[in-house]
């Protein structure tokens, strides 16, 4: 079939030096990030940087404001936030903690016993002739990187938040000084978590593969069975960040809005409010630690999917070892093409004007992919031979090498058609948001109800481009060719997380100049980056939601193939049950995860009330509020009622695999997938009329409405397909041999 023009040894070089230069630049970023200090200090006229609009006075000064007090407070703001999110995560981990070891011993239990915890080689699977390592091996090695999976998820998350607690208020500071100073800040900020979790993804991935193939030697087959735990550790801890980070944020959202804003009439943020600090910790530990998870998810699943699907297919066979690794050059040029396109926002456009940033931000976008396609073209003619067979169930596929970079290309331009449908429909800039603004005239009413339209409406073009992905890519190179389009639209997860990241950050920025008591002017700023942010953030769950879908379906073609099952047919009884009940179970998850939120708000908002009813000269601003008790609310709230909707999702494909068989479950992943990718939510209103008008009550109560289905339940769907899809796939020999027992018996 011909060579490649990429050497092993240049491959094995490769991987981990792009790996090595993301987490560089990262570090290096935040370097730039930590010279903003959080004490007083006075810019000397000697300074000439006038990069992104730099003034020598700070807006205090000129105002006459006591800018060391203002400093001062915003470093206890960022402390308290940094102290909530903090620990939070870690009450969280504790508990999921206890569930990853659980889970990892069932792992082990379950491929253990598909030989009966044999010790000797067996035939392998898609060639009878030769010996494969024995079922135990599958189960040990499947659960240590199950393990690693977790751990790089969970550290993902962690540093994300951290370093979006670090970076809150140094943006608030450098918005004292222009609006360019505080976007550069944000940015570079949402630009480390970016590059760290795309760097340690690949790099953990890339040593597990080498680290394994010393025991597997030629069985590629086996080797890269057993990676496929590390995409469903991966996605089993995001579940748990995705729900749990998002019942946190929007119970404090839910009760801060209601009471603040409709019933006592005051500024979001505003220190007075008790659930402000619980609001701006939400912030942190549902988009930034629960995205990163997310993502990484994503990207761990897309690369074990592609991983399983080639070690059947002549790359594995006939062990091409750089072939084999397609998926992860993809990743590691995705690294050197963000690094780039992040150095056109800091250092080659500068951002002088509020009109500015959200342009600025869209071409990220629009560089990044143009770049990445070229990146993709070099890595499919140096990486693949001219000529290749893939796996089509049971048979192999001839594939070209150009086919595949059209794949990839395919699903990378797909996400960028998802990134700008969704901007349209969420940036304030264009008629579908004005249209919900203008409902709020008459009422919270029929602001939600075109809010939830426009939701519904803005699925359309998505899935069109989904399909045309899928199509293109399944037509070129059966099931491979999904996964690593998937995986073209995760090829610049460094960039998407920065864009991001950047919203939360913006967010809590303005969150703590108003809590500082700053001047409007800086207010005026902090605002114009998070409406920006807002948008940004919606484009980043438009990205997870695109890539759930072609990843959960590479996952279900992986899993079909690896437990036997040549066709899936619909109208055989066994299937079309699964089909329905999978169908449903995005319903379910949603309700669950709705009633939690509306639960944890409730408390909130009774809380709050009682603090502004009992608490005296609160309103006036003489006193203090109870920040902690709302603080604890959350936190509480969050941790017991994840668990529900977490275990739903877990244990569908055990029970079903088990009880029904791999039919039934492979109609359960098919359901679920279409049912769940076509999940809409409302979005932010924005406002017609002053603040406190009653237009604006409108808005806020829609607000409050449409936040858990965008920030809760609409984001952890996209986990629910992937992560059954790949809990099925790491399930499937145990679900092939001992599953189906109901029909057995009957």
């Amino acid at each position: 079939m011909g060579s490649t023009l990429l050497s092993e040894l240049a491959t094995e070089i490769l991987v981990p030096v792009c790996a090595v230069v993301g987490i560089i630049f990262s570090l290096v970023q935040w370097f730039i990030v930590s010279r903003v200090r959080l004490t007083h200090e006075r810019p000397t006229s000697s300074n000439s940087d006038k990069k992104n609009g730099f003034n020598d006075y700070l807006i205090e000064e000129e105002e006459g404001i006591n800018d060391q007090s203002v400093v001062a407070k915003c470093a206890d703001i960022q402390s308290a936030i940094s102290e909530g999110a903090t620990s939070f995560l870690f009450t969280e981990y504790q508990y999921v903690g206890v569930f990853m070891i659980a889970f990892a011993i069932l792992i082990f239990v379950f491929l253990g016993s598909v030989e009966g915890f044999s010790t000797k080689g067996q035939a392998c699977t898609y060639d009878q002739q030769k010996m494969c390592k024995p079922a135990l091996a599958t189960a040990a090695f499947s659960t240590v990187s199950f393990l690693l999976g977790a751990i790089t998820s969970v550290l993902s998350g962690f540093l994300g938040m951290k370093i979006a607690t670090y970076a809150n208020a140094r943006t608030t500071l450098e918005a004292r000084k222009s609006v360019g100073k505080a976007f550069i800040v944000a940015f570079r900020s949402g630009a480390v978590m970016g590059f760290l979790l795309a760097a340690n993804g690949l790099l953990v991935l890339f040593i597990a593969i080498n680290l394994f193939k010393l025991y597997y030697g030629d069985d590629w087959e086996g080797l890269f069975e057993a990676i496929t735990g590390y995409g469903l550790g991966g996605s089993s801890m995001a579940l748990f960040g995705r729900v749990g980070g998002g019942i946190y944020t929007k119970a404090a959202d839910v009760g801060a809005d209601l009471v603040g804003k409709v019933e006592r009439n005051i500024p979001e943020d505003d220190p007075r409010n008790p659930a402000v600090i619980a609001d701006n910790v939400g912030d942190n530990v549902g988009d930034i630690a629960g995205m990163g998870s997310d993502l990484f998810g994503s990207y761990a699943e897309s690369s074990c999917a592609a991983l399983v699907v080639a070690s059947i297919s002549s790359f594995g066979i006939n062990h091409e070892f750089t072939s084999m690794l397609y998926p992860l050059l993809i990743s590691s040029i995705g690294i050197l093409v963000c690094l780039i396109t992040t150095l056109f926002a800091t250092d080659i456009f500068e951002v002088k004007a509020v009109k500015e940033i959200e342009p600025s931000l869209k071409k990220q976008l629009i560089i990044s992919t143009v770049l990445m396609t070229v990146g993709i073209a070099i890595v499919s003619w140096i990486g693949l031979p001219s000529s290749f067979t893939i796996y089509n169930f049971g048979a192999q596929k001839v594939v070209k090498n150009w086919q595949l970079f059209l794949c990839v290309a395919v699903g990378l331009w797909a996400g960028l058609i998802i990134g700008f449908v969704t901007e349209y429909y969420t940036s304030n800039a264009y008629s579908p948001v004005q249209d919900v603004a203008d409902s709020c005239r008459t009422g919270a009413a029929t602001n939600v109800i075109f809010g939830l339209a426009l939701g519904y409406k803005s699925v359309i073009i998505p899935i069109f481009a989904i399909a045309v992905s899928i199509f293109v890519s399944f037509s070129f190179a059966a099931m491979y060719g999904i996964a690593v389009a998937a995986l073209g639209m995760l090829s610049t997860i460094a960039t998407g997380l920065a864009i991001d990241a950047y919203g939360p950050i913006s967010d809590n920025a303005g969150g703590i100049a108003e809590m500082a008591g700053m001047s409007h002017r800086i207010r005026e700023r902090t605002d114009a980056l998070d409406a920006a942010g807002n948008t940004t953030a919606a484009i980043g769950k438009g990205f997870a939601i695109g890539s759930a879908a072609l990843v959960s379906l590479a996952l279900f073609g992986a899993f079909v193939s690896r437990a036997g099952i040549t066709t899936v047919d619909v109208l055989t009884p066994k299937v079309f049950i699964g089909l329905i009940v999978g169908a449903m179970l995005p319903y379910w998850f949603s309700a669950m995860t709705m009633k939690s939120v509306g639960s944890a708000a409730l408390k909130m908002v009774e809380e709050v009330r009682r603090q502004f009813n009992t608490i005296p000269g609160l309103m006036e601003g003489t006193t203090k509020p109870d920040y902690a008790t709302c603080v604890k609310i959350s936190t509480d709230a969050s941790i017991k009622e994840m668990i529900p909707p977490g275990a739903l999702v877990m244990l569908t494909p055990l029970i079903v695999g088990i009880f029904f068989g791999v039919e039934t479950l492979s109609g359960v992943l098919a359901g679920s997938l279409v049912s769940g990718v076509q999940a809409g939510a409302s979005e932010h209103a924005r406002t017609l009329g002053p603040k406190g008008s009653e237009p604006h009550k409108a808005a806020v109560i829609g607000d409050t409405i449409g936040d858990p289905l965008k920030d809760t339940s609409g984001p952890s769907l996209n986990i629910l397909i992937k992560l059954m899809a790949v809990e099925s796939l790491v399930f499937a020999p145990f679900f092939a041999t001992h599953g189906g027992l109901l029909f057995k018996i009957f």
